[in-house]
């Protein structure tokens, strides 16, 4: 019999570690010049093994080094610790950074995690924060809570102030951290004013880029440096999976990357693996979602109950403008500002809805509405009437618009 190496060898290729390097898929040479939803399909697969099309999901802990050079080596190999990365996380991890057009990226347990590490990979004590107003609560939260004890001081900004951020910035200024669409009400920022400024001042531009997936804005491509997501959200979008991501340029990665290890972060292979399936559908799926919202938002701006849609995608909707110069399209998720009436008006509209689920998140295949009231520090919020925000899932939109009118007929007493 033959010995296993020189079998391998003939038949598969090198050898590494004593140990057969197993067949892989084929690498595409040049992904850069193909379309997004070509790259979606195909990016990461290189870490597949014996020609399968998938890459394997591996629970790994602890990696064996067959003699003590190797082990002393261990810092310069591409597989060391389990935390460190395994093929699951680098194929995921690869698919989010091509996906953005970003250099590296690392992903972490949740959405608030991955925001959390990027924060406080650019911040320390006695530095300045410029966040935007209108940010994701839970955001707000760490800055009053976590940040605040660390000595970092937040100066919260209107998010619809563009170049006229340059006088927020302070000579301690080392973040400022954008949202766009803002959480809630939707306010389109100008992104490459603000990171015009941020490098001006020799501060780190974060974006939360979670609206789209990375898909329909190209954080990169306007400048920033750092871009966090809620992976929870579009790149898995079958609401089963917690995860974020935080994708550096080249510059940034290293400062990142060290602070990542050092909070010893890391995700779990299953939910990898199922964000990785998910991202293969992204662009189907936010095509569809975005049909779908730009129907039903339409049908909404028509009700005589409605103030205000909070749509960017929407022909005159605030922020459509800046909107159609920055994205390549939208998402399911909107708001809507009702005219005044009362919560219990507002209860009946919501608790009889049949298709739309009441819960705190989005970005998966089904249609979900929660009301939720503003919270300002920087701006005033003016509006009067309720606030709902709406995510439009992959259903009919003649059902939800259906279901829609029942309710609405029931907050006018017409049911």
């Amino acid at each position: 019999m033959r010995p296993l190496n020189e079998f391998v060898r003939k038949h598969h290729g090198q050898v590494e570690l004593g140990c057969y390097k197993k067949f892989m898929s084929k690498k595409i040479k040049n992904l850069a010049k193909l379309k997004p939803a070509t790259r979606l399909c195909h990016v990461g697969r290189e870490y597949a093994e014996h020609g399968m099309v998938n890459p394997g999901v591996y629970h790994a802990s602890t990696f064996l080094f067959p003699d003590v050079a190797t082990l002393n080596d261990r810092h310069h190999l591409e597989y060391s610790y389990g935390r460190f990365g395994t093929p699951t996380s680098r194929a995921l991890e690869t698919a989010i950074a091509t996906l953005e057009g970003g250099h590296m990226c690392k992903v972490t347990p949740s959405g608030m995690s991955a925001i959390s590490t990027a924060l406080l990979s650019f911040l320390k004590s006695g530095d300045h924060l410029l966040m935007v107003d209108t940010v994701y609560w839970p955001t707000r939260s760490l800055i009053d809570t976590m940040l605040t004890k660390l000595g970092i001081e937040t100066t919260f900004y209107d998010p619809l102030i563009g170049k006229g951020i340059a006088a927020l910035v302070r000579p301690n200024t080392k973040v400022i951290y954008l949202e766009s669409p803002g959480s809630q009400t939707m306010e389109v920022q100008d992104v490459p004013a603000i990171v015009a400024v941020a490098h001006a001042h020799g501060a780190v531009a974060i974006i939360d880029n979670t609206w789209t997936g990375g898909h329909y804005f190209k954080a990169f491509e306007h400048g920033c440096d750092v871009s966090v997501q809620a992976v929870t959200k579009y790149i898995a979008g079958h609401s089963d999976v917690m995860m974020g991501s935080v994708v550096c340029n080249e510059a940034a990665w290293p400062q990142f990357k060290a602070a990542y290890e050092a909070l010893g972060l890391f995700a779990g292979p299953d939910d990898m693996n199922m964000a990785l399936r998910g991202l293969r559908t992204l662009d189907v799926r936010l095509e569809r979602h975005q049909k779908n919202a730009l129907v039903v938002a339409d049908w909404l701006r028509g009700q005589s109950a409605v103030d205000t849609v909070l749509y960017p995608a929407l022909s005159n909707a605030p922020g459509h403008e800046m909107w159609k110069r920055d994205f390549k399209g939208a998402s399911g998720l909107f708001s809507v500002i009702l005219k005044p009436v009362s919560e219990e008006a507002v209860a009946k509209l919501l608790d009889g809805l049949e298709l739309f689920g009441m819960g705190y998140s989005w970005g998966g295949f089904e249609s979900l509405v929660v009301p939720f009231k503003p919270h300002r520090t920087a701006t005033n919020w003016t509006a009067e009437g309720p606030c709902l925000r709406f995510h439009i899932g992959l259903e009919s939109p003649d059902d939800l618009i259906a279901d829609l009118k029942q309710g609405f007929n029931r907050l006018q007493n017409k049911s």
